[in-house]
């Protein structure tokens, strides 16, 4: 299972001087390659006694502040968060042989903007935020069907889904940025964008 690193290489002086201006071409290269979900992003939250948990969720959008992630702020994600709202995201693109670090501070999004997302979803992904009570224990798949037909009734008769308020989006808010592309013999490129004083400094770490 071993594999050599060989497509491509990363240098100080070929990265963009800002982290999010360097995702995005990395992002758009993941996206032409035809990578399947290119958006999915690894997603390490801490809880309040400090036991680490981490789990894959989709980029929905992200800008020159951030990275933005939709989810129920009751999930096991939602609470962490609420208690400490430090994170770390990981991008992994193996078929390019690269992978990119996130560190930084989660702040929920304003209502209007997820509101704005959440009508933007496929009706049944709306419903499913309604009717499914995520991370907690629940009976059986045959009560979450049934959780879910109560909420689409109610859909129809009130002619649509309102974005329920335990359900919202997250910006990361990144003060460290780590690409890393594969090389031979486990000599790694790796380039830091770390936040000091208000500007980044950019900085080589050993593989």
């Amino acid at each position: 299972m071993r594999k050599e690193y060989k497509r491509g290489a990363l240098d100080e002086e070929s990265v963009t001087a800002t982290p999010m201006a360097q995702f995005t071409i990395w992002f758009e290269e993941a996206r032409a390659a035809g990578l399947i979900e290119a958006n999915a992003m690894i997603v390490a939250t801490v809880d309040a006694l400090g036991a680490p948990s981490a789990r894959t969720v989709l980029l929905k959008r992200f800008d020159e502040h951030g990275l933005v992630f939709f989810t129920n702020y009751e999930s096991h994600k939602g609470r962490d968060l609420a208690v400490n709202p430090r994170v770390a995201a990981l991008f992994y693109w193996g078929a390019l042989e690269r992978q990119v670090r996130f560190t930084g501070t989660a702040e929920r999004l304003p209502a209007a903007e997820s509101d704005e997302y959440f009508q933007s979803r496929p009706l049944g992904s709306q419903i499913g935020a309604v009717a499914s009570p995520q991370s907690e224990v629940i009976p059986s798949r045959e009560w979450l069907a049934e959780e879910f037909a109560a909420a689409e009734r109610a859909a129809e008769v009130a002619g649509g889904v309102e974005r329920p308020d335990h359900w919202g989006g997250y910006r990361i808010v990144p003060d460290r940025v780590e690409f890393w592309q594969g090389r031979s013999n486990r000599l790694h490129d790796r380039i830091q964008y770390r936040l000091e004083g208000g500007h980044w400094e950019i900085e080589r770490l050993a593989p």
